[in-house]
């Protein structure tokens, strides 16, 4: 969960997306994807799932703590998670565009944008970016997990 200590290295996934904010209370859509990870994961060793929402909805004192924790997580994870369910009025998901520019020639990515979301045409130039640069393109947050999870221990 976001600031706490990071592991040693080891398998590991980032939840790189949208989060909900105080202001526009609505659901997070990581605890179905982290239950989803529970099911498909298949080995006895421990999987590491970076999720940069906090633990009990405490927010960060300071901005660059949150920040720095969630660069240094996606940095140390052997595949970057993208689902983004773009709602431009609950979940916009701007920062999210930025962290994607930022990683999707320097990492593992697979990008996940469900066509039925409120806003599926705002995910057209990411979809687009994300096949210039031979990253996988999902529509269903079960085929994101199982295309994200080919690529853990492939560092």
């Amino acid at each position: 969960m976001a600031r706490e200590v990071l592991p040693a290295p080891g398998p590991s996934v980032f939840l790189a997306g949208p989060t909900p904010r105080m202001s526009r209370p609505v659901d997070s859509w990581r605890p179905t994807a982290i239950a989803e990870l529970d099911a498909q994961w298949d080995s006895d060793v421990p999987l590491t799932v970076f999720s940069p929402e906090s633990r009990d909805s405490i927010r960060a004192a300071h901005y660059d703590h949150q920040v720095g924790w969630e660069t240094e997580a996606r940095e140390q994870a052997d595949v970057v998670l993208y689902w983004i369910p773009r709602d431009l009025e609950t979940l916009p998901g701007f920062t999210t565009n930025v962290e994607f520019g930022l990683d999707i020639a320097q990492r593992n990515i697979v990008l996940g944008c469900p066509p039925d979301c409120p806003n599926p045409e705002r995910n057209h130039y990411l979809i687009w970016v994300a096949h210039r640069h031979g990253a996988p393109v999902c529509k269903t947050l079960p085929d994101t997990i199982s295309a994200s999870l080919s690529f853990v221990g492939s560092r």
